[in-house]
């Protein structure tokens, strides 16, 4: 059973993005704002890890005439997301499942934080192409997850995040290993890598907005 399938961690799961995230609803704001740029007033957006509707929730209620579709592969998290959404679910279509149960289409924006990095790295391009196959052309891509640099400095940055969450009243078990165990169980990419699979799965001009501790955000186009 992993986290997002036990129903005590469930419960909890809003309490642990702020604490464990620098600048969690900054990053939730500045997503909505770069979807925007593009998106119009009455766009219909897909958000991939919709599970547990905190970002959801900000976006719908910053942008009252868009639309969603939400996917994630947890019913517990998904079912989270109904009770955090409460009435704004009028406007919210959630599917239980992958990228590849999302309908096609075509979306005015998508966003995808603090997901990509539970995905498998054989995984992780297919996994963007089929999200920009869904996007209408020049839609904008928002990306946000740990990204770190490769070699000795991985362990350092690391035990940074595990700082500011332990300053925040998280910590991490030291017996199994603490943040640097979480670094190794994770398919954590560099920054490079990041990028290039953007640009391998067909997005172009990624940019990154978004940059703290073990985290990056990226914007794209389709």
């Amino acid at each position: 059973m992993n986290g997002f399938d036990d129903p005590e961690a469930v419960a909890r799961y809003a309490e642990n993005p702020p604490r464990l995230v620098p600048g969690f609803r900054d990053l939730q704001s500045m997503t909505r704002l770069l979807l925007a740029e593009f998106a119009p007033a009455d766009g219909r957006i897909l958000v991939v890890g919709a599970g547990g509707g905190l970002e959801l929730k900000a976006f719908a209620q910053a942008q009252p005439d868009w639309r969603f579709v939400g996917v994630d592969p947890s019913i517990q998290m998904l079912d989270l997301a109904r009770r955090t959404l409460g009435p704004l679910m009028d406007r919210v279509e959630l599917h239980h499942g992958y990228i590849d149960t999302a309908p096609l289409g075509p979306f005015d924006g998508a966003s995808c934080l603090l997901t990509l990095h539970f995905v498998p790295m054989n995984e992780r391009l297919a996994t963007l192409k089929e999200v920009r196959r869904r996007l209408k052309p020049g839609a904008p891509l928002v990306i946000a997850h740990h990204s770190l640099p490769d070699g000795k400095e991985r362990d350092l940055w690391l035990d940074r995040f595990a700082a500011f969450a332990a300053d925040n009243g998280v910590s991490f078990d030291k017996a199994r290993g603490g943040a640097r165990a979480l670094g190794d169980q994770l398919p954590i990419l560099s920054p490079e890598s990041e990028v290039d699979l953007l640009l391998a799965a067909g997005f172009v001009d990624p940019q990154l907005f978004y940059a703290a501790l073990t985290f990056r955000g990226w914007v794209a186009r389709a």
